[in-house]
């Protein structure tokens, strides 16, 4: 059995697709590319895709990923291309190795996000980070299925900072960038939350909801502050791959996303 490992993204319009979406979707094009998939036994055999740490409904994403299991050998970039083409305009099939190490989902402890909050000042969100960064605890709340739960969002934090923004056009509103990088911690600290966050500690409230896309996700290195490509150990155990392949363990932001 060979285990193939993709990335895919979530883009545009497309951010508003639910996970359960996404798996029709992907069954779907699973099906019109003919991809010889395993199957779970008992009386209602499914497709073995496993998905790990999806992004929330609403938000966009360039670092989403999944595992899947075939009962006969396929070329993983050959498989990516089929895959993509069956799938919508949005959400699109990226990368894909095969599977030669084992905990993909260990691997996925941190995540590169980008906010753009429209309708205010660079200026003034330089204001509340600092103050969100100098705080040791930053309690929020969330609705869960049990009441209200409070927690802190400032200890799953390890980089808040604004960023440059794209210059405005005459007459439109002012526009402030967002890139904090969370540690998958539980309970689970998301963009909104670190938004209440600095609402918290500097009455910061945009006019409008946040723009929020996930940039990458992998591995947290503590000493350099960095999310690494969680594939790039399969590419890295491949026994026929390119140096200029299996180098570049770092993960970054392709080129074009986030701020859209």
């Amino acid at each position: 059995m060979q285990r193939i490992r993709l990335r895919y993204t979530k883009r545009g319009r497309l951010r508003f697709t639910s996970h359960r979406d996404f798996q029709r979707a992907f069954e779907r094009a699973l099906r019109r590319s003919e991809v010889p998939m395993a199957y779970s036994a008992g009386f209602t055999p499914h497709p073995k895709v496993s998905y790990a740490n999806a992004a929330p409904t609403g938000t966009g994403s360039e670092a989403e990923f999944l595992e899947i299991a075939l009962t006969e050998a396929r070329d993983p970039e050959v498989l990516r291309g089929l895959l993509d083409a069956s799938m919508p305009a949005g959400l699109d099939i990226v990368d894909a190795v095969e599977a030669r190490t084992s905990g993909l989902a260990e691997r996925l402890t941190a995540s590169v996000w980008e906010m753009r909050l429209d309708g205010v000042g660079p200026e003034d969100v330089r204001t509340a980070v600092a103050a969100f960064n100098d705080a040791e605890t930053v309690e929020v709340q969330r609705k869960a299925k049990n009441g209200i739960r409070t927690f802190d969002a400032r200890d799953a934090v390890a980089d808040l900072r604004v960023v440059d923004a794209p210059a405005d056009r005459p007459g439109e509103r002012p526009c402030a960038i967002l890139r904090l990088v969370v540690r998958h911690v539980t309970p689970a600290v998301r963009p909104d939350d670190v938004l209440s966050g600095l609402r918290a500690v500097a009455d910061l409230a945009p006019p409008v909801p946040a723009a929020v896309t996930r940039l990458a996700q992998g591995l947290f290195d503590e000493e350099s502050g960095t999310v690494t490509d969680p594939l790039a150990p399969d590419r890295e155990a491949a026994p026929t791959a390119h140096p200029a392949v299996a180098g570049a363990a770092v993960a970054t932001a392709p080129e074009g996303a986030g701020s859209a």
